[in-house]
């Protein structure tokens, strides 16, 4: 009597473990933001050979069928419609969820260290004004939380929020007013999946095998460490990306590199493995726009203007990449967390408005060094994206370099000229190379006629 009651006892407490409730990783939520338009992934975890059902309230009750496999896990698609909501999904088996207030829209993911990471909380300009208006439920927000790991996870501690002052506070800057630009020019919901650590370098958010398998980058790689953050390959793509992969999104937007100045040299083909890890992992080749790093005066060993021209690479040699230049945007070189990210966020949407979106913002890139004609001992420098013409914050510009085979450069004579800018020295009679804030932390003093900085160059590879 007592073994069949000390029997009946166990299954009594076993019995419901028979029957495993439908689990989903965190991004599969209340509030969340769908990829409007699009065949988007769905997973999660059942009972073993568990056939799961998912309804879509926008299907007109059509039904995806799906079965877990012997690790209980199960992944299908379902097919999005155009922006709206709210609606929502009901995922049935042996148990079931509904998933309510669900948006149909734009899904962006924002990464990269603190640049990226820091809110409004951080005394930002006009931050306090901006937070107090910041009630937009058709904004919605999934925050990971930091934290690294050794091996690829499969879910992270994070929940969608809808954007008020508090769970604005608590966020990316950039990523939000990156955001409201696009949430009010499109006039549809939107979703950012924030993934960002203050002082990470680029090699954390890559998978561990891709750097270890890519010899320059295995030999160049990060190697400085710190007690505040990672810096091991892979550990925070592991946590911070895997778990929400391939969750459906529009596209990726970054602002990280001043942790990689260290080895400069290998940055543009860090980010292009990284670019390529996550449109694999993605399975879309989605627009991924950067943000360049800004002057800072990193002391007598700098070498951010390295940094900078490699991420003026990168649009070149990975497609569907574009950079945003900041360079005008610092209120202290002293300070390496410029406090204008309004400004940053709604440069990054402009970016995305015309390139992805097709929408006419007017002038979106910054003009950028395209050619130089010596003549006799003048030099005539011709630019991109000058759409109407050059202007300067001073009577003329005083932050272009010349020199000639002596490699010793001196102060420019400038005189813009429509769409071109002449320069010349007395001290240098056959000019052969311009540089133009080439440095850690001098701010440009040309800009396009709508307000555009010209961005940071050299003419030569000394």
């Amino acid at each position: 009597m007592k073994k069949l009651l000390l029997t009946l006892l166990i299954l009594f407490v076993i019995s419901p473990l028979l029957f495993a409730k439908i689990t989903l990783p965190s991004v599969f939520a209340d509030n969340m933001v769908l990829q409007q338009n699009a065949d988007v992934a769905i997973w999660g975890w059942s009972n073993p050979g568990e056939t799961v059902k998912i309804v879509a309230s926008w299907a007109n009750k059509d039904t995806v069928k799906v079965k877990a496999n012997n690790a209980a896990a199960w992944k299908t698609s379902i097919k999005t419609i155009g922006a709206g909501g709210p609606h929502s999904i009901k995922i049935i088996g042996d148990q079931g969820i509904t998933l309510n207030n669900v948006m149909l829209g734009e899904v962006w993911v924002c990464s990269g260290q603190s640049n990226m990471e820091m809110s409004v909380n951080w005394k930002l300009i006009n931050g306090e004004e901006e937070a107090a208006k910041a009630n937009n439920p058709n904004i919605r927000i999934f925050h990971v939380q930091k934290l690294g790991a050794t091996y690829p996870q499969q879910n992270c501690n994070a929940t969608w929020t809808l954007c008020t002052p508090e769970t604005m506070r608590a966020t990316s800057a950039v990523g939000y007013f990156f955001a409201r630009e696009l949430q009010q020019k499109l006039n549809v919901p939107v979703g950012i999946i924030v993934s960002a650590w203050g002082g990470t370098p680029a090699e954390v958010w890559i998978e561990k095998s891709r750097i270890e398998n890519n010899p320059e980058l295995s030999k160049n790689r990060h190697t400085d460490d710190s007690e505040w953050w990672p810096g091991s390959p892979g550990v925070l793509y592991n946590s911070m990306i895997a778990p929400v992969i391939p969750y459906g999104i529009a596209g990726a937007i970054w602002y990280q590199g001043e942790s990689n100045c260290e080895n400069h040299s290998v940055y543009a083909q860090l980010m292009k493995t990284l670019i390529e890890n996550w449109r694999a992992d993605f399975k879309k080749d989605f627009p991924f726009y950067l943000v360049q790093i800004a002057p800072f005066d990193y002391g007598d060993k700098g070498t951010s203007e390295y940094l900078r021209e490699q991420q003026s690479i990168i649009p070149q040699i990975v497609p569907n990449t574009g950079m945003v230049v900041i360079t005008d945007l610092v209120d202290n070189i002293k300070d390496i967390h410029p406090k204008d990210k309004l400004n940053v966020g709604k440069r990054l949407a402009n970016y995305a408005l015309t390139e992805t979106y097709k929408q006419n913002v007017g002038a979106y890139k910054s003009p950028s060094f395209k050619s130089m004609q010596v003549e006799k001992s003048k030099v005539v420098l011709s630019f991109n994206n000058v759409l109407t013409g050059l202007k300067s914050t001073g009577k003329t510009p005083e932050r272009f370099l010349i020199a000639g085979d002596d490699q010793k450069f001196v102060p420019a004579t400038a005189k813009i000229e429509g769409s071109t800018i002449a320069l010349s020295s007395k001290l240098v009679k056959a000019p052969v190379a311009v540089r133009f804030c080439f440095d850690d932390t001098t701010m440009p003093d040309v800009f396009s006629t709508e307000g555009l900085p010209l961005a940071p160059f050299r003419t030569d590879s000394w």
